[in-house]
């Protein structure tokens, strides 16, 4: 589950299992898989960052990803 905000300053959180896609239209859309949206003030490259956090916290990933080109599973 990650924490967003309405623009009206309330707080709410989504399981961010469900989430299909997330657009910046400006406003940022969360849209799930049942095709619920969701308007929030978080940018799109928070609710990734927060999922990524959500997902590491939750043991889904286990290790930060080698951004360089040579392989480190050697």
């Amino acid at each position: 589950m990650i924490r967003v905000s309405r623009f009206n300053g309330t707080s709410f959180v989504i399981n961010c299992e469900w989430i299909e896609t997330i657009e910046s239209t400006p406003d940022t859309v969360i849209t799930l898989v049942n095709g619920k949206k969701y308007v929030v003030n978080e940018s799109v490259d928070d609710i990734i960052d927060s999922v990524v956090e959500y997902k590491r916290r939750a043991g889904f990933i286990n290790r930060l990803i080698n951004p360089l080109p040579e392989n480190d599973d050697k």
